[in-house]
């Protein structure tokens, strides 16, 4: 499963540009060209990574980002703007974003900083592997589970929820989130399916690796 990368860009010359590359990248890139189209994707589907140009029609990027984080969607956001003066810089970050590229951009500055932040939402170690016990590793990036070197078939679901516990190891992860994190707005969240994710990864990583906090939610234990 490759990372999944959401475009808002009202140029459309410019959001075919970058979707085409990041997808020749082996990234899986949804677009939008409006706020109000973004609003509603990101309230419909998970992304891994956010590119958001600020002047768009609509609720612009600086706005739509605020809604976000104030819904907690926490995922890592950059901006991508012609705005430059030091006060944009600062209403970016102040906004809620990870990162601020100015407009000319190379396609290659972009790819360096998509690729820095996801690294960046792991505490990664060689080969941008976790190591979460002596002998398993988990490829944040592909969403592989390797034991023994050799990889571990895992249901979409279950990857994204290693992916998601590992992102918050040592701490509590809500029922509330992981279920919202794992089914999409036309699904229907499963707390029985949940527990069976859970039980499924205990059985390929550690039955006392996912401590079970009740009435809370989920804890990774560190290894």
């Amino acid at each position: 499963m490759s990372a999944r990368i959401f475009l808002l860009e009202d140029d459309m010359n410019l959001s075919s540009t970058i979707e085409d590359f990041l997808t020749q990248k082996g990234y899986e890139v949804t677009t939008a060209y409006d706020g109000e189209s973004a609003e509603d994707l990101l309230y419909e589907k998970r992304f891994d990574l956010l590119l958001l140009d600020v002047n768009v029609p609509g609720i612009d990027g600086f706005e739509l980002l605020k809604r976000a984080r104030g819904d907690e969607n926490l995922t890592p956001a950059i901006y991508i703007t012609s705005l430059n003066s030091v006060k944009d810089v600062e209403d970016g970050f102040k906004s809620g974003c990870d990162d601020y590229i100015r407009k000319p951009f190379a396609l290659k500055e972009l790819l360096l900083r998509v690729e820095n932040l996801l690294k960046r939402e792991f505490a990664h170690i060689n080969d941008n592997q976790i190591k979460i016990s002596q002998n398993i590793y988990f490829d944040p990036n592909g969403l592989n589970l390797y034991i023994n070197e050799k990889k571990q078939p895992l249901q979409p679901k279950e990857a994204r929820l290693l992916s998601l516990l590992l992102k918050k190891r040592g701490e509590v992860v809500t029922h509330e989130h992981l279920l919202s994190s794992l089914w999409s707005y036309d699904e229907s969240p499963s707390e029985g399916s949940l527990r069976t994710y859970i039980k499924n990864l205990r059985k390929h990583i550690g039955k006392d690796s996912i401590v079970s906090i009740k009435k809370l939610g989920y804890k990774l234990t560190n290894s």
